[in-house]
């Protein structure tokens, strides 16, 4: 909606980043709270959400480059350095670096992904509170009383009265977030709250998609994050119904300094 909140002298302070940098801030937070609580490691909780971080961008931004594979191709630096992301990519690379990370330090995947995953959906919903004030991720037009309108300069149509997909994002978000955490407090079987977030997060990425009119590519008649959608859901009603062991592998001395 308005990305440059404030400039101090010649440094501009965009909304998109300072919301990316207020929800990292409240994912370590979060991560080190819970990693007291739950008596699990703050170093490899805090080390995980870093790796996320990094390997997330790289991902968000591949998957981004990979649907918009012309305009990468005409123009490779600006497809680079702009501002576009595809979620999934930073959720799938995130997962996969986390898994090599516990596989190497001899943890329970599972129990540090039901650790981290809360932490990662708060900073989403940042996120996309990002994205509405930068105006990318925006709705289909509409007519409804919750319409929003973008001024010239943003990444959405201006002036044209539009669905606030971005915001309903981020409530749905920090919605998923609170059912995580009081859910982790009542299921303690490894593997169910991040499989949760799974199917919570795919389902209503799947719903949000058809009230979204920016291009994010297609597949058949899916766009590209409906369609990954539906394998995430599939990977998250298996591991919530069946566990995938080698997921769960500790060290026994891991175990003991845990204890």
């Amino acid at each position: 909606m308005y990305n440059d909140l404030f400039s101090i002298g010649p440094i501009t302070v965009h909304g998109y980043g300072l919301m990316i940098a207020i929800g990292i801030v409240m994912a370590l937070v979060l991560a080190i709270v819970r990693s007291k609580s739950h008596r699990m490691s703050r170093d490899h909780a805090i080390n995980i959400l870093i790796i996320c971080l990094i390997f997330g961008f790289l991902g968000a931004k591949l998957l981004y480059c990979i649907v918009e594979w012309e305009m990468f191709v005409q123009n490779p630096l600006s497809a680079l350095s702009g501002g576009g992301f595809v979620v999934y990519g930073g959720i799938i690379t995130g997962m996969i670096s986390t898994i090599i990370y516990c596989h190497i330090k001899k943890i329970s995947f599972l129990k540090y992904f039901d650790l981290m995953i809360p932490c990662v959906s708060i900073a989403q919903g940042f996120g996309r509170v990002g994205c509405f004030l930068a105006g990318c991720c925006y709705g289909a037009p509409t007519d409804g009383p919750l319409a929003v309108i973008f001024p010239e300069g943003s990444s959405a149509p201006a002036g044209v009265p539009l669905i606030p997909t971005q915001l309903i994002s981020s409530a749905g978000m920090f919605l998923i977030t609170l059912v995580l955490i009081l859910y982790a407090k009542r299921d303690r079987r490894a593997g169910r709250v991040g499989a949760l977030y799974m199917i919570l997060y795919s389902a209503g990425r799947f719903v949000i998609e058809f009230f979204r009119s920016d291009y994010r590519g297609e597949v058949g008649i899916f766009s590209t994050s409906q369609f990954i959608s539906l394998f995430i859901a599939a990977i998250g009603i298996y591991l919530w119904l069946r566990p995938i062991p080698w997921l769960d592998r500790e060290a026994p001395e891991v175990q003991e300094q845990q204890s």
